[in-house]
């Protein structure tokens, strides 16, 4: 599912439920992190932790700890760039080299609808009204859960590339639909409009950021991807 959002010099790793094994494969510098944690939450820490080794080895990097750095952000091995997300039954960990992506940042979540108060904390006016537009065009998608993974996906590839946080007030997101909205699996692509200054990718401003989305298998996912200002910005398969 989220390899179908990712260029091909992404290689990800998914798992549909939590791998029961995987607290057993977590290094002890990683296990002191959730001693204290229910054994669900050992069980989604371990279970994308594993997905993440996996994808160091298909990359030729040797397995290692994966911890949690300045305001959560995974600590990838020298050479790595990358991004992680978990949520009830399935985990993904999307990694790169970053002579091919300036960042990236990846999302899912259940395909329910947002906590009305959750949405009124998340969404501008503008998104509300499109999002609006989009629920009457096509009711069957929760489109404010979508708007939330997409936030939080902008967030995941900001956070890298500038070490400071951004609100949910300050990207303001277009989300576009695929050419075929009645499918059973819809997808299609969003444009993030940063509303603070953008990160510094090779020198060049980046005021906004481009990623795709899928809904399937009763989840969100979303995608974003930060090319270098040097190429082409396409975060399709074929870039």
């Amino acid at each position: 599912m989220m390899e179908e959002l990712l260029p091909e010099s992404v290689v990800t790793v998914e798992s549909h439920g939590d791998d029961e094994t995987a607290v057993a494969t977590l290094y002890p510098e990683e296990r002191v992190i959730v001693t204290r944690a229910v054994e669900k939450r050992r069980r989604e820490f371990a279970t994308v932790r594993a997905c993440a080794r996996r994808a160091m080895e298909k990359l030729g990097v040797a397995p290692g700890p994966v911890l949690p750095g300045e305001r959560g952000a995974p600590q990838w091995p020298a050479g790595l760039i990358g991004s992680m997300t978990h949520c009830d039954g399935y985990a993904a960990a999307a990694l790169a080299r970053p002579t091919y992506l300036a960042s990236l940042g990846i999302d899912a979540e259940p395909h329910l609808a947002l906590p009305e108060d959750v949405l009124a904390a998340v969404a501008l006016p503008s998104e509300t009204g499109r999002l609006d537009r989009l629920g009457a065009r096509t009711p069957d998608v929760h489109w404010d859960r979508l708007l939330f993974s997409a936030k939080e996906s902008v967030y995941k590839a900001w956070f890298p590339l500038t070490g400071k946080w951004l609100d949910f007030s300050e990207a303001d997101i277009d989300i576009s639909v695929g050419p075929t909205p009645a499918a059973p699996d819809l997808s299609g692509t969003f444009h993030a409009r940063l509303l603070v200054p953008g990160p510094v990718v090779d020198g060049i401003a980046v005021p906004a950021f481009d990623g795709r989305w899928t809904v399937q298998r009763g989840l969100v996912a979303t995608a974003v991807t930060v090319p270098h200002t040097g190429r082409a910005r396409r975060s399709g398969p074929d870039a």
